[in-house]
């Protein structure tokens, strides 16, 4: 038998079914391996140790009594952005360094009702405002594959963990690519389904139009069963959409007879790291194999992708981080003298650089005078994003491309070129923008060793698509289940 860390989640679910491991013994596997690795991985801000063996336990006593959700007795970690009443949330910042929230996310409802084992909370650009996980206040997770490299953003520690064995699978947000690209550069699977599919519901919002939770995995099978718990309408969440979730795991294994497979001209730039492309081509490959026909196709408004959504987010983001004024919680100014000082000190102190910054991006795109030149205009340009989608799917079925132009970074290696770094989720923000759903999974390793992703978008709700082109992928090119050595 592998060892228990090392397992996938239906790997493990199958032991745990058959008897032949327990939910303790498996999440003591986990707690162990996060005390040996998590020093140089750095993906968990907190670990609930005790909580998380006292949930194994009564996992172990549910399928004892037959009473087993779907993911009964399996250790899981989640993003620092998901309200949990038994540990902090902090969204990597000073703001909400000890804030314990009264009440669970929607998604983290569903993974306890299915039985779900919660190891802790992992680190994560402060309030998901980045692409590396540097913006991190308290720690700067790293990837597995290689020390002093980025493992990506926002969701950085949830993919360094899966990939380190720190967890069987987590989850993430995913707003401009968060889930996605960090799942590239650390070879993982990661799911942006489409929004409105999964409730935002206990998600400390970063851009309310943009956000949405998915999986972060170790294969695809994982990633069709973690979609298959979290999503689902949910009235308390008002863009939530009312429809029935399908067997995910059921169109896996599927062949791709008469899928088209539509090239984006546009996602091929030139800035284009040539081992990336050429990793991509073998996954691209991989898909006509298994059967799928490539077509051509256009994608006109992409070059305008990257100035819209740092024109939406920030504005959303500036309107939602409003709430945090000093007074009703989060960080508070100790020596402040009156209101007003109150206001700007804990402000100012409580949220980071990069924060600051997009909050006044969003200020000036909304303040009087501007709006009509910035946001309004932003607004108009998204639609024609979307509709570039729209046409895109009467020609095709799903989009590939590469996921992120190049591998991991070393940390620190562009602290000052902020251009640079919002140009890093060019390929993967439109997906949001336009709403549907996206897919990254692992296809290659750069000469150096560093995972490369292949990048799937399909029409809204077609998150079935997705996951059986990914499999079959997956299948072909055989590489899902390497791991990098600690």
């Amino acid at each position: 038998m592998e060892t228990l860390y090392s397992l996938g989640l239906q790997q493990a679910l199958t032991l745990l079914n058959q008897g032949e491991i327990s939910s303790v013994e498996l999440t003591r596997s986990l707690l162990q391996r996060i005390e040996e690795v998590d020093g140089r991985i750095k993906a968990y801000l907190s670990v609930g140790a005790e909580q998380a063996l006292d949930q194994a336990r009564r996992a172990d006593t549910e399928r004892a009594q037959g009473r087993a959700g779907l993911l009964c007795g399996a250790p899981l970690g989640l993003k620092d952005l998901f309200c949990t009443t038994e540990l902090p949330t902090t969204c990597g910042s000073r703001m909400l360094e000890h804030f314990i929230a009264p009440y669970n996310a929607a998604v983290v409802e569903k993974l306890l009702a299915a039985g779900a084992v919660i190891l802790g909370k992992q680190a994560m650009d402060e309030f998901a405002m980045g692409s590396t996980s540097e913006h991190c206040a308290f720690q700067i997770p790293e990837n597995p594959w290689k020390a002093g490299r980025i493992c990506g953003g926002s969701s950085g520690g949830s993919a360094a963990a899966v990939a380190a064995d720190e967890c069987l699978a987590a989850l993430g947000t995913d707003t401009g690519g968060s889930i996605r690209q960090p799942a590239s550069l650390c070879g993982v699977v990661g799911l942006k389904p489409t929004y409105g599919r999964v409730s935002r519901y206990g998600l400390v919002a970063f851009a309310s139009s943009l956000d949405q939770a998915g999986p972060l995995t170790k294969n695809i099978t994982d990633c069709a069963l973690m979609l298959e718990v979290i999503a689902g309408f949910d009235g308390r969440d008002s863009t939530s959409i009312r429809r029935p979730v399908p067997n995910y795991r059921g169109v896996l294994g599927r062949d791709l007879q008469g899928m088209r497979i539509g090239i984006p001209k546009e996602y091929f730039i030139r800035a284009l790291d040539t081992e990336v492309e050429g990793a991509v081509r073998k996954g691209i490959a991989a898909l006509e194999n298994a059967g799928a026909r490539l077509v051509e196709i256009s994608l006109p408004h992409t070059e305008y992708c990257v100035a819209v959504y740092y024109l939406i987010a920030p504005a959303e983001a500036c309107s939602n981080l409003a709430r945090f004024d000093g007074i009703r919680y989060g960080y508070r100014d100790p020596e402040s003298r009156d209101l007003l000082e109150q206001y700007c000190r804990s402000r100012a102190r409580g949220f980071g650089e990069e924060v600051k910054r997009r909050i006044l991006i969003g200020t000036y795109a909304l303040s009087a005078g501007y709006y009509d030149a910035y946001y309004k205009k932003a607004s108009q340009v998204r639609t024609l994003i979307k509709e570039d989608f729209n046409s895109a799917f009467k020609e095709c079925d799903l989009i590939a491309s590469p996921v992120c132009p190049r591998t991991a970074r070393e940390i620190g290696a562009q602290q000052d070129d902020l251009l640079s770094m919002y140009l890093s989720d060019v390929l993967t923000i439109s997906a949001n923008l336009a709403g549907i759903p996206a897919l990254s999974l692992p296809c290659g390793f750069s000469t150096e060793g560093m995972p490369i992703g292949l990048h799937l978008q399909a029409s809204h709700f077609q998150e079935e698509i997705l996951l059986q082109a990914g499999h079959a992928v997956e299948t072909q090119l055989g590489i899902s289940g390497m791991k990098p050595v600690l």
